[in-house]
């Protein structure tokens, strides 16, 4: 992309305005906390106080508007604390200004760092800093600078205590999180009918599983319908993925694939029930066709072995997330109480049973979950999950009957010898926020080395703000402050966010300032007033926050207008130096990215050599299943999955910050990113079929499983080293394991296994021809030669 292209994407991306949700009773709330604090600094400080307060609260409700999933109190709090500690040290410092100018670097270079902690802190950092420009001019001695800190921590305390008082949609993000996780599987079940090798974006059940995550606290006081159902989405994902696929026995067309839509249909629906219930805090409309679709009667002669033991999975996990999301208290059942039927019977199918209306009425599925390992396709883990009908059918043969309406009348049909009791679901835990410190500090320290995009952000914020100030303070233009605040505000660790930010800031800056010039021009307002204006103006801020940059900067800017006029000074003696130090400190923070960038387009292959490299381990882990399933596996296919999906999704956030860059490719064309990509995709989602269907403890053992696993754990440790030093990877271990495993078995005693070890085959070909950008010789009539390993057939869904 070119320069100029690449700057006018950034500027339209700067100046546009999103169509988000907004948040009223939030922004109220927000407004309400500065409002207190600045009467209450007004009334027993004066002014100058009240403003600095202000800065402090104002700070304090901009921290709880950030997408985090910790509690909203302790980030107000955080960042009031925070602010109030900047403040005064650089009040202690500011009237030695080469002391001032050290403190600033060091300030600016430690919020640079920050990011590596992540974005919430990271802007709460950088915010600090900027802020911190403006409130150490307030006081004029060493006592006001100890007050005003003081009033920003109360700030901070205050809006921290409207939040506990006045909750606004309490636990409202994570219900957020869990139902856009549902909403996505099901949008992916109704793709899935038209199209059954359709892709499908784990982030949202990423967002869900973060979501997940509370502390101590926090999970005492959690819904009960947050507890269960995000693991229970888990499985669903790679259930209806294997109902779908051609490759695991449904036919592109005819009666099974007809009857498939309708079960894909009916899934989608359920889960879009149980996705609303979650988002609103209401109980389950679910609609009663598609709870009759899993109850027809000849489902089982039209569908037969694998995709009749999907769709009875996917019947049991519909169920317990359509209960789960009714908020249905968990109890544990007696350890004798948990009646199990047996499906090994040779009576033929039965009809599957009807959705629970009972705590004691889950037809949970038993796949494994008594005696083997966890495995994606069956039924949550909760104690109340009892009932259970035992998923390990033979081809077509299930005995899944009516789940019982009352908790005394659960069957033993034909019940497991050896069952145990399910432990209770594990809770994620997230740190407590002194915790979260040495977590924090860990994560700087690992980024701080040169190559490092974080170090070289805070490098140039660091040398940006110092520069910014000392231009400043040597012009004649007094509050030399602006251009160094508005380049630590607009700076980011990317190119494009940095570029849309300066240009947002800039354009907001001109449009607030001259809203604010306006009326104080015409209205002439008091303390009092100015005072009022400043919290409508925060108010405004807070509602719109989400809509954009561009209006976030110009409610900031009429805010800063109005409270320091309330401050004491005249709007003459900040408006024009406001703009024209804005439009420095902007082309500072451009140009400094432009002198020593961060570009992604150049690790474009170290990511994708990550992501290949944790992929990797995780098909070999499902494989090891298969290897030996008297072990407990699951946890190992559990944990490679979770870093497969975390490489993934660095992959993508490195590609959409390239796509905007003004850099030319160096070896990794965009073309050659997507083939690589969908290689990548392709292999996890043929590692996922096989996953849906995971052996129990007791099944028959595939021993070249395990060489195969091997071979391909070590020859992807080896192509992700390959493709970061520009080579194209070969897979000869992986293919002499294949050769040696058709060699050893030509009965195919394990032939499912085994296709899908050629599928993985087949992807990792792909990914080789993708990264090869060798421009092959011409054969003496004029066509180029085909590839050795044979060309790709898109029409082969298999191989999609």
């Amino acid at each position: 992309m070119s320069w100029r292209r690449a700057l006018k994407d950034t500027a339209r991306s700067g100046i546009a305005v999103e169509r988000k949700r907004l948040e009223p009773l939030i922004a109220v709330r927000g407004a309400a906390g500065l409002a207190i604090v600045i009467a209450l600094s007004l009334w027993l400080f004066g002014p100058a106080a009240a403003a600095s307060s202000a800065f402090g609260a104002f700070q304090a409700a901009i921290a709880t508007f950030q997408r985090s999933w910790r509690p909203r109190p302790e980030l107000a709090i955080a960042s009031g604390t925070s602010l109030a500690v900047s403040t005064f040290l650089g009040y202690l410092t500011i009237s030695k200004e080469p002391l001032f100018l050290a403190l600033l670097v060091v300030w600016t270079f430690a919020a640079g760092m920050s990011w590596a902690a992540g974005p919430t802190i990271g802007l709460i950092a950088s915010s600090n800093v900027a802020i911190m420009l403006v409130t150490v001019t307030l006081p004029t001695s060493v006592a006001q600078a100890a007050g005003h800190a003081a009033m920003m921590i109360v700030g901070g305390l205050v809006q921290a205590a409207l939040i506990v008082l006045f909750p606004v949609r309490r636990w409202g993000a994570h219900r957020d999180a869990l139902a856009d996780a549902l909403a996505a599987e099901a949008d992916y079940a109704r793709r899935l009918r038209h199209d059954p090798v359709a892709s499908f974006d784990p982030q949202p059940l990423m967002e869900a599983r973060n979501a997940a995550a509370v502390t101590p606290r926090q999970a005492r006081r959690r819904p009960a319908e947050l507890h269960g159902a995000r693991g229970i989405a888990e499985r669903i994902r790679p259930v209806l993925a294997s109902l779908a696929d051609p490759a695991m026995g449904v036919p592109a067309e005819g009666p099974a694939r007809d009857r498939v839509r309708e079960l894909l249909a009916s899934a989608a629906s359920l889960l879009d029930a149980a996705a609303h219930a979650i988002r609103h805090g209401e109980p389950v409309s679910a609609p009663p066709a598609a709870l009759a679709t899993f109850r027809t009667p000849d489902t089982g002669t039209i569908l037969t072995g694998s995709p009749y033991r999907a769709m009875t999975r996917l019947n049991t996990l519909l169920q317990d997330v359509v209960e789960t999301a009714g908020g249905t208290p968990q109890q544990a059942a007696p350890s004798g109480a948990r009646g199990t039927a047996h499906s090994a019977e040779s009576d033929g199918p039965s009809t599957s049973g009807r959705a629970p209306t009972d705590p004691g009425a889950r037809g949970t599925a038993h796949s494994a979950e008594n005696d083997g390992p966890s495995t994606p396709g069956r039924a949550p883990t909760h104690p109340g999950a009892r009932g259970t009908a035992h998923s390990a059918q033979k081809d077509g043969q299930s005995t899944q009957g009516p789940a019982p309406t009352d908790p005394g009348a659960r069957g033993t049909a034909h019940s497991a010898p050896t069952t145990r009791p399910r432990p209770r679901p594990t809770t994620r835990t997230r740190p407590t926020f002194l915790a979260l410190i040495p977590k924090a500090l860990k994560a700087m320290r690992s980024e701080l080395h040169r190559g490092s995009p974080i170090t070289r952000h805070a490098t140039r914020v660091s040398a940006v703000a110092a520069t910014g100030y000392i231009l400043g303070t040597w012009l004649p233009l007094g509050h030399g402050y602006w251009a160094p605040l508005t380049s630590v505000m607009v700076m980011r660790p990317d190119f494009s966010q940095t570029y849309s930010r300066a240009v947002a800031r800039l354009a907001g800056t001109v449009i607030g300032v001259a809203v604010a010039t306006g009326v104080v021009q015409a209205a002439t307002p008091g303390t009092l007033q100015s005072g009022t204006l400043a919290v409508a103006s925060a108010a405004l801020m807070y509602l719109l926050m989400r809509t954009g940059q561009f209006a976030t900067q110009a409610c900031i800017a009429a805010y800063v207008v109005f409270l320091l006029g309330m401050g004491g000074e005249e709007w003459t003696q900040t408006v024009p130096e406001r703009v024209l130090l804005t439009l420095m400190g902007g082309f500072l923070a451009m140009l400094a990215y432009a002198v020593y960038p961060a570009w992604e387009t150049p690790r474009l292959r170290t990511r994708l050599a990550d992501w290949l490299a944790a992929q990797g381990p995780y098909v070999a882990a499902v494989f090891g299943s298969y290897a030996d399933p008297s072990a407990s596996n699951a946890p190992n296919v559990r944990e490679a999955l979770l870093t497969a999906r975390t490489a993934r999704a660095a992959w993508h956030a490195a590609v959409a910050r390239a796509t905007a860059e003004p850099v030319r490719h160096r070896g990794l064309s965009r073309t050659a990113a997507d083939d690589a990509e969908d290689a990548l995709a392709q292999l996890g989602r043929v590692a996922m079929l096989l996953e849906a269907h995971l052996p129990e403890r007791g099944a028959t053992p595939v021993p070249p499983a395990a060489r195969f696993a091997d071979a391909l754990r070590e020859s992807t440790h080896k192509g992700a080293k390959a493709i970061r030093e520009r080579r194209v990877p070969t897979w000869d271990a992986v293919r002499e394991a294949l050769d040696a495993w058709e060699t050893e078995n030509p009965e195919n005693a394990d032939k499912v296994v085994r296709n899908t070890a050629t599928l993985v085959l087949d992807t990792l070909t792909e990914l080789s021809e993708a990264l090869d950008t060798a421009v092959p010789p011409m054969t003496l009539d004029g066509t180029a030669p085909e590839k050795p390993n044979g060309p790709r057939n898109p029409k082969d869904s298999a191989t999609r």
